[in-house]
């Protein structure tokens, strides 16, 4: 009896073949593929194998990089070297829906204004008008919109008040179809709207963002007397109902901005869906309103560079300052650029707030966040307020000081995120 033999089988199915022409079909399309493969003949045929196999299965069947961003590359490298039958190909089959890994014609839009600056200007005018005429051919052309309305999404369209002590704000749109909430950014004492910049650009991914800079800080105007702490709750309150419609809003205020919105839930409570209070507190006791009272007196008569640098030792924490010098000295000049009139007229109406006894008024689900490392604002006084509010939980970030949105701005952002995915 003869031993047994391995065998290879003859397998018929070129697999390199399959798997490139399954890659083809998803990123172009099962119409375009048809329509190529059709005109394939005696002569053409192998160049038609080579690039499924070379192209679609060699390249782009590699798990490196997700689709998105080859599509991308394709996109910027054609459009450099004007190879615009090419472009047209994969600008097709990025914008056709059921194809996979689609681009959104936002994504285009911003993947051509990368390319104008390193391309140069003539080549991302084509790709625009080509992108156009294929957006129009797919029936998802874009509405007109006018030039002179069209603001930097990083930033927002500023606006202000109608009513008067005039208020600045920046408004940034949802990027997203359908806005979700209207979430208002309020910065700390001494900075303006530019503080929430990294947080702001992450939440208007699906939320209309409004960063306002308060009264005597930023391009709002200037205080022309004393302030109250209730004065800066009603020009919120007005800003809710001037920019952001009327329709209550996510307000995420850090120090002075929890402040003023603490004051605003228990002053207008309807004005609000839910509050993230950062690096704040209820009322400051004697110690606290003695340090801010001699601050006050020391930008009087010496100004803001005076305060200046013990300003960012609170601010920031000993790493932050170490390791990211540029980022403080930033803040620094923020710092600087405000008015010390309006300085010191928000710092006099914060020293003069107590609303400790009234926090469980507050019954809008509130989440508070502390800096682990934050010695004005320390995280057991942040959890004391939690405990007295009826829908508050307090979390702590470790390691940051009172700028925590800014030494630590993605996992803020996170947290905030979470919180606000809990409000519907």
């Amino acid at each position: 009896m003869s031993e047994p033999t391995d065998r290879l089988v003859d397998h018929p199915l070129d697999h390199p073949f399959e798997r490139g022409m399954r890659n083809r079909r998803a990123a172009l399309g099962d119409a375009w593929v048809d329509k190529s493969v059709a005109k394939a003949n005696a002569f053409n045929a192998g160049f038609q194998h080579f690039i499924t196999d070379y192209a679609w299965h060699g390249v782009w069947g590699r798990p490196g990089l997700d689709w998105k961003t080859r599509r991308v590359l394709v996109m910027a490298v054609t459009c450099a070297l004007g190879r615009w039958d090419e472009f047209e190909i994969h600008m097709r089959g990025s914008l056709t829906p059921g194809n996979a890994h689609t681009l959104t014609p936002a994504e285009v839009r911003e993947a051509l204004f990368q390319i104008a600056i390193y391309a140069g200007v003539p080549a991302a005018n084509t790709g625009f008008s080509k992108a156009l005429g294929i957006m129009r051919e797919l029936g998802i052309e874009p509405p007109p919109h006018p030039a002179d309305q069209s603001w930097h999404p990083g930033v927002g369209r500023s606006v202000f008040t109608r009513s008067r002590p005039k208020l600045h704000a920046t408004v940034r749109d949802a990027r997203s179809d359908t806005p979700r909430h209207t979430v208002i950014l309020s910065h700390a004492l001494g900075q303006d709207s530019a503080m929430w910049d990294l947080v702001a650009n992450e939440l208007a991914a699906t939320c209309r963002v409004i960063c306002p800079d308060t009264r005597g800080h930023g391009r709002s105007a200037l205080p022309t007397g004393a302030l109250s702490l209730d004065d800066l709750a009603d020009d919120a309150a007005r800003l809710i109902d001037e920019v952001a419609g009327g329709e209550p809003v996510i307000w995420v205020g850090l120090s002075m901005g929890g402040l003023i919105g603490q004051a605003l839930a228990l002053r207008h409570p309807g004005k609000l869906k839910a509050l993230v209070l950062a690096n704040t507190t209820s009322g400051y006791d004697a110690a606290g309103r003695a340090a801010l009272l001699q601050r006050i007196q020391t930008v009087e008569q010496e100004g803001l560079e005076a305060v200046a640098e013990g300003t960012m030792a609170r601010f920031f924490s000993e790493a932050f300052r170490a390791s990211q010098t540029a980022a403080v000295q930033r803040h620094q000049r923020l710092l600087l650029a405000t008015d010390p009139e309006g300085y010191t007229a928000c710092a006099a109406a914060l020293g003069e707030a107590d609303m400790t006894a009234r926090l469980g008024q507050i019954r809008v689900p509130t989440l508070l966040l502390a800096g682990g490392e934050d010695t004005s604002t320390p995280p057991a006084g942040m959890q004391s307020m939690a405990a007295a509010m009826p829908h508050a939980e307090c979390v702590t970030l470790p390691g940051c000081a009172h700028l925590s949105a800014v030494e630590q701005p993605w996992a803020f952002t996170d947290l905030v995120q979470a919180f606000i995915d809990q409000q519907g």
